[in-house]
């Protein structure tokens, strides 16, 4: 009987079985048929709904209406242009959030009497503003905060906008930086305290990193709701994607720039989902090792 060596196997001098050689041919058979099985459902599947879909009755007029050609190229420049915004309002107010939200967190953890009214403050603006719906502030602040006429505050449309953004994005993500920081266990915190760092010393350098390490998965999340939302400050007039798209659909009434625009954003949230997904997955690996504390 012939064994088969794998380099591996050459080097250190190991000789696999043939029960092990036998065991790994049917495991790649198994995968190889699965995926065959796979492959061949996804195609049955996909030319099942294209036939369902393009032999309705009403698919003509939805074809001329969300799926035409020529306005897609159309509008595609100009949703380009416009999404330049969306992705410029992303990277401020996506740093601003996790600051913001960081800080509310912390002053939510603070301990002692002496910092009640700090807890107060912070746990009403959490509550808050997780209550009031996006559509609303956004309206307050960006036709509201002009109408005052106050010296010196800006009308941009686009500040106000992504004001309103980080006043409401933050609320949620200080709730998550919040369980974080109560996940990681006090026994932490009380060894922290008993090699001599102070309280604020034991939250900088042995609370916070567990806690944001903790909570990397659900930030990567509201991040990706974030992304989503900067197109809501086109109802301030800034010409972002979605407006882009707005103002060509208006014309001729062909909603296909519409949905070019929301193909562009599901182009940019599948891959933060992706990566929020593998993430998560690799933190999960690790805390199973025992890696991860």
């Amino acid at each position: 009987m012939t064994l088969h060596k794998t380099p591996a196997a050459v080097e250190d001098g190991y000789v696999p079985s043939e029960r092990r050689l036998a065991r790994e041919r049917y495991r790649r058979g198994r995968t190889r048929r699965a995926t065959a099985i796979a492959a061949t459902s996804t195609l049955v599947t996909g030319a099942l709904l294209f036939l369902l879909i393009t032999g309705s009755p009403g698919w003509t007029r939805t074809k001329e209406t969300f799926f035409s050609a020529h306005y897609a190229r159309v509008a595609f420049p100009q949703v380009m242009e416009g999404l330049w915004l969306n992705l410029r309002l992303l990277a401020v107010c996506g740093a601003a959030v996790l600051v913001l939200g960081l800080l509310l967190a912390v002053a939510r953890t603070l301990r002692g009497p002496v910092f009640f009214p700090v807890r107060a403050l912070a746990t009403a603006y959490t509550d808050f503003f997780r209550g009031l719906p996006l559509i609303i502030c956004l309206l307050m602040v960006v036709f509201g905060v002009p109408a005052l006429r106050l010296e010196g505050v800006t009308t941009d449309p686009v500040l106000l906008g992504g004001g309103a953004l980080v006043l409401t994005y933050s609320a949620y993500v200080a709730e998550v930086f919040r369980a974080g920081i109560e996940s990681v266990h006090p026994s932490q915190r009380a060894a922290a305290r008993s090699l001599g760092l102070s309280s604020g010393q034991a939250l900088r350098f042995v609370v916070l990193p567990q806690a944001v390490r903790r909570v990397v998965p659900p930030l990567l999340n509201d991040l990706v709701s974030l992304q989503k939302d900067t197109g809501l400050v086109s109802i301030a007039g800034a010409v972002d994607a979605v407006y882009a798209a707005q103002i060509i659909a208006s014309k001729d009434f062909n909603y296909t720039p519409y949905v070019v625009a929301g193909l562009v954003f599901v182009a940019l949230t599948i891959p933060m989902t992706r990566l929020t997904d593998w993430v998560t997955a690799r933190m999960d690996r690790r805390r199973a090792q025992g890696g991860l504390v």
